[in-house]
């Protein structure tokens, strides 16, 4: 456009963006919640379990009482069934697995995992391979940690893994991995066969690296099936049995807040992690976990419970990309991903201008996640990612949310033109 066109064409943005701020907005796009209505449809899982009802598993374990420090047997072999593992290499155990995630960073602190010559906290230094754009928590994890984080690029089939393999094959204080393999966070990509292969391949100069498998989004499918390859099953072929980590949970399958959590590894890793949580509880929530198996009951009702939040999820997303297209298709002002499962859709905008998108948006009353999420210390430095959650506002105040986001995205790329001129 000529410096006229973009003068015009920006003058128009600027009278919609003012209609959309005089409508006193208070939307929110911010985070991957469950919406009412798909919470709402797990509540019958609350009336599974009465005061008269028999409180054990089909080995005859009364959920009531202490033990069973590795979760119900029943429960260990269904959602290790989900992750790929057997009832050997599986926990279950309380409401996330984002916090045994926290809880086996915190035990590798401070007494090293299978395999270490000490804690990890007696290293001067130890740092973790984090692919960007990823998930905040992962980050704040090791940020917390003091932790340093090496990023690596992902791309349409998984994270650079050469680059990966040169740090993690050279350098001994590389002591982990963070993975989201499916549908990943934020930007919705499925590892390929290969992706998964390679990792499971590492020769990793450190003998404890661990890998952490954070299969949240395995059974998260909303425009058909997507299939992961089993990377325990992979490392075992590679002689790796004990590098990885895998992360599951119920989070967004029945109640964000009160699902439960389950952990798979080799069983030589598993029998180790026992030997250290025998210390931090006497048994999990073996209640919950009766529930989930007395309301889910199989496979085949795991995938009936998805297929009813992907019926919730779809219009939403289908909303997302229309207005996309139809707003920015062909104007330069940036790219999206379009994920199949998950939660999330990332929007690469021009560089430098994330940040004007958002604020943009803010002032105009719609609420996202804030730019820099995506990376650690939430500093992207290219400042071009925004991660958009479509799934807990209803379809008719996601619409006018992309809307304002789509006029400001235009906005925000043609300041950065202008600026160019002077």
């Amino acid at each position: 456009m000529t410096k006229a066109e973009l003068a015009a064409a920006k003058a128009e943005l600027l009278e919609r963006y003012q209609k959309y701020k005089d409508m006193d907005l208070s939307l929110n796009i911010a985070r991957g919640n469950p919406s009412t209505a798909q919470l709402d449809m797990i509540m019958p899982m609350m009336d599974v379990i009465r005061s008269t009802t028999d409180c054990r598993d089909i080995y005859g374990t009364d959920a009531r009482n202490y033990g069973a420090l590795l979760g119900l047997k029943e429960a260990r072999e269904f959602f290790g069934e989900m992750l790929g593992t057997t009832v050997d290499e599986t926990i279950v155990v309380g409401a996330s697995s984002i916090n045994f995630m926290y809880d086996c960073l915190s035990r590798a602190m401070l007494k090293g995992v299978l395999g270490s010559e000490k804690p990890w906290v007696k290293y001067d230094k130890i740092k973790f391979i984090c692919p960007v754009p990823g998930y905040d928590r992962h980050f704040s994890m090791c940020e917390f940690f003091g932790i340093e984080m090496i990023q690596v690029p992902t791309y349409e089939d998984g994270p650079d893994v050469d680059l990966i393999r040169k740090h993690v094959e050279s350098d001994p204080t590389v002591k982990g991995m963070w993975c989201i393999p499916k549908f990943s966070n934020p930007l919705g990509i499925t590892y390929s066969d290969d992706v998964v292969r390679a990792l499971a391949n590492l020769k990793p100069a450190a003998k404890d690296f661990r890998i952490f498998w954070d299969n949240s989004y395995m059974v998260h499918h909303i425009y058909g099936d997507v299939k992961l390859l089993n990377i325990l099953d992979e490392c075992k072929k590679a002689g790796n049995p004990d590098m990885v980590y895998m992360f599951g949970s119920t989070s967004k399958i029945t109640m964000a807040g009160s699902g439960i959590g389950f952990f798979g590894a080799s069983a030589a890793n598993i029998k180790f992690t026992e030997n250290q949580v025998k210390y931090e509880t006497i048994s999990w929530d073996k209640m919950n976990m009766l529930r989930h198996l007395r309301f889910i009951k199989s496979q085949g009702g795991i995938e009936k419970i998805m297929q009813k939040h992907a019926n919730i999820l779809r219009p939403k997303f289908d909303t997302v990309f229309e207005v996309l297209e139809r707003e920015l298709a062909g104007k330069g002002a940036g790219s999206w991903t379009k994920p199949k499962g998950g939660y999330f859709i990332t929007f690469i905008a021009n560089d430098g201008t994330a940040t004007r998108i958002n604020e943009l948006v803010k002032a105009c009353g719609v609420t996202m996640t804030g730019p820099g999420a995506t990376h650690p210390f939430h500093h992207d430095p290219d400042d071009r990612y925004l991660r958009i959650a479509p799934s807990f506002p209803p379809v008719e105040e996601l619409r006018p949310a992309m809307e304002v986001f789509a006029v400001s995205a235009q906005i925000a790329t043609i300041e950065s033109i202008e600026a160019q001129y002077e």
